[in-house]
C-alpha cells in the first residue's frame, strides 16, 4: 500500500510510519513540526506542511495514488484544550474536514483516525466497551467525538470508509531503541516517572492516595506504543480490502494503578526516586480502563506487549539516552 500518515513525526505517527515501511508499505509523512520532530521520521518521504493547507494537499494527492490515509495530527493535551478550545476545535476538527475533503476530491477512501477513550467522558462502567454513552467532558474529547461525527457523515454520503481507535495512554517506545516518546512538555505519566529515575527530574508527583481502588490510587489503561499501531495497521488492511467503517476500544483489559506503576518503575530502572504525594485533580476518575473485546474479534488484533515491566523497559531504555535526544526538562 502507499499510505500517507499525517502528523508522522510526533511519538504515535512516527512508530507507526517505521511499522509501514517495515512491513513493505510506501509512506508519505506530513508534518508542520509543531510537536513533532523531523528526525524521528526515519523511513519513507517527509512533507513538511499542515493539513489545513488545502494547495498542498491537492498536490500530494494528484501526485500520489495513496490507498489510505492515517492520522495522528490533533493536539491532545486536555488541560490546554480547557485553556485554549478555539486551538483545539480549529486544529482537530476543522484542519481535519480540510484533510477529508481532499481525500473525498481525489478518491482516497481509507481513513484511519487516531481517536480517544475521552469521548466518553466519566465512565459509567469499566472495563469502557463501545457501548458506552459518549460524554466528554473537555473540547479535546467534543474535537474528537466531532470528528468521529464527520465520518460518519462522510461514509453515508461520499463512501469515505474509516476506522477510528480509541484509547487512553500510549505508551513504551520502540523495542529496538530507535524512536521513543518526547513531548515538551512532557504530560504523560510514564516519561514523567522515568525522568524522576534519571535525574532529569527531581521527583514524580502522585495525586491522590485515597480513591476507590485497593492501593488507592487511580487504575490507569495502558498500550504499548507497538501494539497501538499493529491495531492502526489492521484497520487500514480492514478498509482496504473492502471492510466497512468501524469504531473500535483499546485497552489492555484490566488497567494498572499509579502506585503499581512506580513500583514498575523502580524495578524496572533501580532508583528510589522520590515520590511526593498531592492532593486529587479535578476530573480524575478512579478508573479508566478500555475494553478492546471486539477489536479483537474483529481484527484479530492481539497485544504482544501488554506487560507493564515490559512498556517500562522500553520507555526506559529510551530515556537512557536522553542526552541523545532530550530537550531540557519543563
Amino acid at each position: 500500500m502507499k499510505v500517507l500518515v499525517v502528523g508522522g513525526a510526533g511519538y504515535i505517527g512516527s512508530h507507526m510510519v517505521k511499522m509501514l515501511a517495515l512491513a513493505g508499505h510506501d509512506v508519505v509523512t506530513l508534518d508542520d513540526l509543531s510537536n513533532g520532530y523531523k528526525d524521528a521520521v526515519k523511513y519513507g518521504e517527509f512533507v513538511e506542511g499542515n493539513i489545513a493547507d488545502a494547495v498542498l494537499l491537492d498536490r500530494l494527492f494528484s501526485e500520489n495514488a495513496f490507498d489510505g490515509v492515517m492520522h495522528f495530527a490533533s493536539f491532545i493535551q486536555v488541560g490546554e484544550s480547557v485553556e485554549k478550545p478555539s486551538m483545539y476545535y480549529r486544529n482537530n476538527v476543522s484542519n481535519t474536514q480540510v484533510l477529508l475533503d481532499a481525500m473525498v476530491d481525489h478518491n482516497v477512501k481509507s481513513f484511519i483516525f487516531s481517536s480517544t477513550a475521552a469521548t466518553f467522558g466519566e465512565p459509567e462502567y469499566t472495563p469502557i466497551d463501545e457501548k458506552h454513552p459518549q460524554k466528554p467532558i473537555n473540547p479535546y474529547g467534543h474535537s474528537k467525538l466531532m470528528v468521529e461525527q464527520i465520518l460518519s457523515d462522510f461514509d453515508h454520503a461520499y463512501g469515505l470508509k474509516s476506522v477510528s481507535l480509541r484509547y487512553f495512554n500510549a505508551a513504551g517506545a520502540d523495542p529496538d531503541g530507535e524512536l521513543g516518546e518526547r513531548h515538551i512538555p512532557e504530560t504523560h505519566l510514564i516519561p514523567l516517572v522515568l525522568q524522576a529515575a534519571s535525574g532529569r527530574r527531581e521527583s514524580i508527583t502522585v495525586f491522590g492516595d485515597d480513591y476507590d481502588t485497593p492501593d488507592g490510587t487511580c487504575i490507569r489503561d495502558y498500550i504499548h506504543i507497538n501494539d497501538l499501531c499493529t491495531a492502526h495497521l489492521l484497520g487500514l488492511e480492514h478498509l482496504v480490502a473492502g471492510g466497512d467503517s468501524r469504531a473500535y476500544n483499546m485497552g489492555n483489559g484490566q488497567g494498572y494503578s499509579i502506585k503499581e506503576l512506580i513500583d514498575v518503575a523502580k524495578s524496572v530502572t533501580g532508583s528510589d526516586f522520590k515520590v511526593v504525594m498531592g492532593e486529587r485533580r479535578d476530573g480524575d476518575p478512579a478508573r479508566l480502563v478500555a475494553d478492546s473485546t471486539l477489536l479483537q474479534k474483529e481484527l484479530g488484533w492481539k497485544p504482544q506487549f501488554a506487560e507493564l515491566e515490559t512498556i517500562i523497559c522500553h520507555a526506559w531504555e529510551w530515556e537512557e539516552k536522553a542526552d541523545l535526544w532530550a530537550m531540557p526538562v519543563s
